[in-house]
């Protein structure tokens, strides 16, 4: 993704605080315009109103979601288990990470106009999908137990979005340890059972 100058860049991030405290439909151009240090021209110069603000700040935080996810599968093995302890991990860090991005990500979909959500609507997909195709492999293979493998997919990547809403980085749980557990309950939900003896995970 190429670099944005300091001002656009300055602008994004205004736009996303902005629309986390105060919900999209609540948020004030002027407002961002002001956080941002820069007059309305110059957001307009680069924005022309809030969709288009709402659209780059939603592609962002997509982008460095399926960036982290493609790249914890891309280090994972064909072991539906560890695949799936790639995802939930990367969910998991992601939402931890980045809870702003995350949340937004979440909840403002449903502001985008009709021109922009159909691409949202494929981003939505493409992270269903990439759960459901490694739990359909852990079923078919015999690892995965559950009888109900789209309950299973629903429940993993709820639990896993939630995070963003409650986790706090001065909270008693540490990210790794978030990590460990979540990894733990989307292996228990799936009903896994080791077919062999799996190999130490990766340092």
């Amino acid at each position: 993704m190429p670099r944005r100058p300091a001002g656009q860049k300055a602008i994004i991030e205004a736009a996303r605080a902005e629309f986390s405290e105060k919900g999209y439909g609540a948020a004030s151009i002027r407002h961002i315009a002001q956080r941002a240090g820069v007059s309305l021209s110059a957001l307009y110069y680069y924005y022309k109103g809030k969709q288009e603000l709402l659209v780059a700040i939603l592609d962002d935080g997509l982008d460095a979601y399926f960036g982290a996810c493609d790249a914890a599968l891309g280090a994972a093995g064909d072991d539906p288990a560890e695949r799936l302890e790639a995802l939930v991990a990367a969910t998991v860090r992601f939402r931890t990470e980045h809870p702003i991005k995350s949340s937004i990500v979440l909840t403002e979909g449903r502001s985008l106009e009709p021109e922009h959500l159909e691409r949202y609507r494929k981003n939505e997909e493409r992270g269903t999908r990439q759960f459901r195709q490694v739990i359909e492999d852990g079923v078919a293979e015999g690892s995965f137990l559950t009888p109900y493998p789209e309950d299973a997919r629903r429940a993993v990547i709820a639990m896993c979005n939630a995070i963003s809403q409650w986790y706090r980085p001065d909270g008693p749980v540490t990210v790794e340890e978030l990590v460990e557990r979540y990894v733990s309950l989307a292996l228990t939900v799936v009903e896994y059972r080791p077919r062999s003896v799996r190999r130490a995970p990766r340092g």
